[in-house]
């Protein structure tokens, strides 16, 4: 990317260019006077943040050896939001440009968790209204997806990071050239003993749970227990079962970037014990520095579990 980078820029991490003189001569004709202000301030501003990081990468050292001294959450799940808000900041006019730099993100994420020893990460990459996005849009996040998800294991593992994938959601309802990656990132790292990756595709927490409870009536079925009964068979531990995420600990931590203060459906059942951290940086900015951020809030939290 031209120019220089300095991932939090206002806390959202967009490229830092030097202003064009003819773009904002351009800009001023047309109104944009002020637009084209706040992006030369916006310059001024990121020079001064890449004179400073230095002093980023000592004290990012120092909180990840200050986290790494305290128990950490052996399970994240992160909701990865703001990839086009990034995009349109940096003035970036291709769909797929901000999922791309989100999927470079993701694969610092492993190599982070993999620093603080955390066992399984699980991402929402991919929601079921994503794919109700006008055409062009749908088709790039679809492309996008599907590259990364092919060779983020090898990505990952450049920084230090096997990884084992697992994919959940109605996956049915994907487009042909994703579903197919799913499946053969899913084969391909199925043997591998590293971090657990869990990648959220189509996802919906109504659905999980509607699919999660016509499956457990069907397995019931399957068992011939008459209708006359099902009702006093039905239970937390039945239904957990058959969630998408059976077999799987609870997060035990969840970060949702953008400044978005919501879970907006994501893992009902299994967030009902987690802490939230809600962050208002973009995901494609999101730095080493904001992830122990978070973990060590959490490590900061009196986790109490409703007693």
């Amino acid at each position: 990317m031209d120019g220089l980078s300095e991932p939090g820029a206002l806390g959202r991490g967009a490229p830092i260019a030097a202003p064009d003189a003819s773009a904002l001569a351009s800009t001023r004709r047309t109104g944009g006077a002020r637009a084209a202000l706040e992006r030369t301030v916006a310059w001024l501003a990121g020079c001064t943040r890449y004179a400073r990081a230095p002093l980023y990468r000592v004290y990012t050292g120092r909180l990840r050896s200050e986290v790494r001294m305290r128990p950490r959450p052996q399970h994240v799940a992160v909701i990865l939001d703001g990839n086009r808000r990034w995009a349109q900041l940096a003035g970036l006019s291709d769909p797929g440009a901000g999922h791309r730099r989100g999927a470079d993100t993701l694969a610092q994420l492993i190599g982070w968790c993999g620093t603080l020893d955390i066992g399984e990460l699980t991402v929402w990459a991919l929601s079921r209204e994503n794919l109700t996005r006008e055409e062009r849009e749908r088709s790039a996040l679809i492309e996008v997806l599907a590259e990364e998800l092919t060779t983020l294991p090898e990505r990952a593992l450049r920084r230090g990071a096997a990884i084992r994938v697992r994919v959940f959601g109605r996956l049915d309802s994907l487009p042909d050239p994703l579903a197919r990656a799913a499946a053969a990132v899913q084969e391909r790292t199925s043997a591998s003993d590293g971090l657990h990756l869990n990648v959220a595709l189509g996802y919906s927490g109504r659905d999980e749970l509607v699919d999660a409870a016509r499956a457990m009536v069907a397995a019931l079925v399957a068992d011939g227990v008459p209708a006359s009964e099902l009702a006093s068979r039905v239970d937390a531990e039945s239904l957990s079962r058959h969630l998408y995420t059976a077999g799987h600990s609870d997060p035990e931590l969840i970060i949702r970037t953008s400044g978005e203060m919501r879970l907006s459906g994501f893992l009902p059942w299994q967030s009902s014990h987690s802490e939230f951290y809600f962050t208002d940086v973009y995901w494609p900015a999101f730095r080493e520095l904001d992830f122990l951020r978070a973990v060590r809030t959490f490590q900061q939290r009196e986790r109490r579990f409703g007693r």
